[in-house]
């Protein structure tokens, strides 16, 4: 069974937040196991969440959970060592529901 690499340290950006409306959908709600909660972007191509982990991680299996009508058609994982550029590992293609998606 996988275990999560995401902890407290981890540091996490995102590309935009719906209506910029925080409280409501903020990065905080993209780790806090409350399935009543999500972080929601603005409309638009290319949203993103980026994360830094305080160690060097070796991602085995990615986990997401989209609400339904609202997934990414095209997606992709990249990566790299800190300070190095993004490298392309691979692209995934998430079905258009609200249940949990694992990916690898």
């Amino acid at each position: 069974m996988a275990v999560s690499l995401v902890c407290c340290d981890t540091q996490s950006r995102v590309s935009s937040v719906l209506n910029r409306d925080v409280k409501q959908f903020g990065k905080k709600f993209l780790f806090d196991s409350n399935e009543e909660t999500c972080w929601s972007s603005d409309q638009g191509d290319q949203q993103w969440v980026l994360l830094e982990f305080p160690i060097l991680v070796k991602v085995s299996e990615l986990r997401l959970q989209f609400q339904g009508g609202f997934s990414g058609k095209s997606c992709k994982l990249e990566g790299c060592s800190k300070e190095a550029n993004l490298e392309h590992i691979v692209d995934f293609y998430p079905e258009d529901n609200n249940s949990l998606q694992i990916s690898f």
